[in-house]
């Protein structure tokens, strides 16, 4: 056997490192460059009965095929009973630093003497990302994402991926970091995209990053969720995007807890309940050619 020279060798080796940060992301998961991979996401679950129920029934009979849970809300136990039973189900964690409806309100987990900074002077977690940016420790966001993940696991939740409710931890560098190093330590991708920026020092070679967020605004929802989400889908492009949507039902239960507030509040749950549940969104997908992925997939196979 011919042996190869140490030079040689190393720089076989370097070619074959650039090769791999060269590959894109559904190449690194086993697919061609040019395929399109989507998930389709339902955030808030355990926030109440109804968004539970909804957000099961999309993911049973519609095209929602991933969810995450907010671990201090609640209807947690009941959608963390429904994840012990399905165990393949996608469920990741919807890290939840506030509590942003007006008379619906919630606690962190952890004991509230170990966290003041997370709470307001009537003991419910802040409403505002704001206010949780200017009163939080570093300290105590890591305490209580911690303490929402083993909770989590404790309920028997396989805990697919780390997101985060109002993209709270985004918006200040070291609750990024702490969001970041959560996920490495419990070997889960968390959510990002190439779109953001400022964060690339923060990364490492391991992190996940997908193509593209997609998630309506209210401008969106005001010219219809049907026109919107059908734009959205004859326009995905190669590569891994998300489409972030929060399906419930426009029940009493759903009006009451989002009351005064129209803004993702119970008629747009139920719009995006309706397109995704729909006729119309299986057929788009398959004329768009588009294929759908979980976090679990990602989770296995690039982190496990």
């Amino acid at each position: 056997m011919k042996k190869i020279s140490l030079p040689l060798f190393f720089l076989i080796a370097l070619n074959a490192s650039l090769h791999a940060q060269q590959l894109t992301l559904q190449e690194k998961l086993g697919y061609s460059k040019n395929t399109k991979l989507l998930i389709i996401h339902a955030d808030d679950l355990g926030m109440s009965h109804s968004e539970n129920a909804a957000s099961i029934h999309a993911m049973e009979k519609g095209s929602v095929n991933s969810a995450s849970i907010m671990v201090p809300c609640p209807w947690f136990p009941e959608i963390a009973a429904y994840a012990r039973t399905h165990p393949t189900a996608d469920f990741g964690l919807h890290l939840t630093l506030t509590s942003e409806w007006y008379f619906y309100k919630w606690d962190p987990v952890t004991d509230k003497a170990e966290v003041p900074g997370l709470i307001n002077k009537y003991g419910f977690l802040f409403q505002s990302v704001d206010s949780l940016h200017k009163s939080a420790k570093t300290e105590e966001v890591e305490k209580e994402i911690r303490a929402q993940i083993e909770r989590a696991k404790l309920f028997g939740i396989d805990v697919t991926h780390l997101d985060s409710h109002m993209g709270s931890v985004f918006g200040k560098p070291e609750f990024l970091e702490v969001y970041l190093k959560l996920g490495r330590e419990y070997r889960l991708p968390v959510l990002l995209s190439k779109e953001f920026r400022g964060f690339d020092q923060l990364l490492n070679e391991k992190d996940v990053l997908l193509d593209r967020i997609i998630t309506a605004n209210p401008s969106d929802f005001k010219i219809g969720m049907e026109n919107y989400y059908t734009n959205v889908l004859e326009s995905v492009q190669p590569g891994v995007s998300i489409i972030l949507l929060h399906a419930a039902y426009d029940d009493e239960e759903k009006k009451a807890a989002t009351i005064n507030q129209p803004d993702w509040g119970a008629a747009w749950r139920q719009a995006d309940f309706n397109f995704f549940t729909s006729e119309k969104c299986k057929k788009l997908l398959k004329e768009q050619n588009i294929r759908l992925i979980t976090w679990r997939e990602i989770r296995d196979k690039l982190l496990r």
